[in-house]
């Protein structure tokens, strides 16, 4: 089988640059159906953007993490659900790479195929023969609805007692939806709730959680690739930190798309633009973009630099991806809420994106694994000689 050059990482940023007119064109019909619209679908599979950690020898890119913060980046600036499905997509199809090649092959048998995921483990397996029985419910389940596989997290519960942590991956018509996705931000992702109830799970698609945790799995066909030599959490991590150092990127767009013949009410300034707190805030905003910016891309390239050398991770390593996880989510919020400050009091209608963007940067931070003070103090810890307080490392 000949396998054909994958698009330049250039290439790839201007396909996702030329979605973002149609996300935006859809962002509101987006958040009305907490969906993505099915053009923006069609646009992303068309593109090759859902491509991006599919392999190689499936038809895929095997894009490195530059590239896939980039791609993502971009997207974002046109609609933060689009993005956050992606990444999600993103992160749930090199979860699948991890497993056994056979059911890769069953997977990726459709070139276009959309897989989501869930990290909480929130459902029980009982073991069976060849395989499990599945029981249990998972929360913020993103883009499922719109999926065919869902690589989830759970635990085997072992007759001796012992649980064992574990990932599996299961076709989304075997799991009920709850459609509880009802939120303040990011209500198009469509994060409903799945249920799966005495769902068999054979043991080829059984994958153990510490091993993957600690970079081990059981395809042996993507044992040499680089994008495989990678940890699962700074994976993750720095994969759904690119969203919000889009959004910030998208606020200050969305300010000076409407800056242009603003005043500034009950003032003597018929120009938004001519007073000097407008100048203060445009720049204290892209001090904290370009600082989002650059935290992103430092995990991203440590992944790249690391993955191709084959190098271990240190302990401080992986803190420092959470560490820089956290400043994103930090300065991309800090950023996006002195734009929206700035954009006066029109900017609360619906149909300006200065709000839906300050809502959905807003989620972002409050998300677990995401949260600011979660991740540096767990940074914070282990500089100090401490054990990290998670296993998510």
């Amino acid at each position: 089988m000949t396998i054909a050059d994958a698009p330049s990482r250039s290439e790839l940023v201007r396909r996702a640059s030329e979605l973002v007119p149609l996300l935006k064109k859809h962002a509101i019909w987006t958040e009305e159906n907490r969906r993505l619209h099915e053009d923006t679908i069609e646009a992303l599979t068309y593109s090759g953007l859902l491509k991006l950690r599919v392999p190689r020898r499936y038809g895929g890119y095997e894009a490195d993490m530059t590239t896939v913060v980039d791609v993502l980046g971009e997207l974002a600036r046109g609609d933060g659900s689009t993005a956050w499905v992606t990444a999600v997509w993103a992160i749930s199809t090199w979860m699948t790479g991890l497993f056994p090649d056979e059911v890769q092959d069953e997977v990726f048998a459709d070139p276009d195929v959309r897989i989501s995921g869930i990290l909480s483990p929130t459902a029980v397996g009982v073991p069976t023969e060849g395989g499990i029985i599945l029981n249990g419910k998972w929360g913020f389940n993103t883009g499922s609805t719109q999926s065919k596989w869902n690589t989830n997290a759970a635990v085997i519960a072992h007759p001796n007692g012992e649980f064992e942590p574990i990932m599996v991956l299961v076709p989304i018509d075997e799991l009920q939806v709850i459609d509880d996705w009802h939120t303040a931000g990011l209500r198009g992702t469509g994060s409903v709730s799945t249920i799966a109830k005495d769902v068999f799970v054979p043991s080829a698609r059984v994958l153990p959680m510490v091993p993957v945790l600690m970079g081990q799995h059981l395809s042996v066909a993507n044992a040499d690739s680089p994008l495989y030599k990678a940890p699962f959490m700074p994976t993750a991590c720095t994969t759904v930190a690119a969203v919000p150092a889009g959004l910030a990127k998208a606020a200050k767009d969305a300010f000076f798309e409407r800056l242009p013949g603003r005043k500034i009410t009950y003032t003597a300034y018929e120009s938004q633009k001519d007073a000097p707190i407008t100048h203060f805030q445009v720049a204290e905003a892209t001090i904290k973009i370009d600082e989002a910016d650059f935290h992103v891309h430092r995990a991203a390239g440590m992944l790249d630099t690391k993955s191709v050398a084959d190098e271990e991770w240190t302990l401080e390593e992986r803190a420092r991806v959470r560490l820089d996880m956290g400043a994103v989510c930090q300065r991309a919020k800090e950023a996006v809420d002195i734009l929206n400050t700035a954009s006066g009091g029109s900017s609360v209608h619906t149909d300006v994106p200065i709000q839906r963007i300050e809502r959905d940067v807003q989620t972002v931070n409050l998300h677990a694994i995401m949260h600011p003070n979660t991740n540096l103090e767990l940074y914070g810890r282990i500089a100090c000689g401490l054990e990290p307080n998670t296993n998510y490392i």
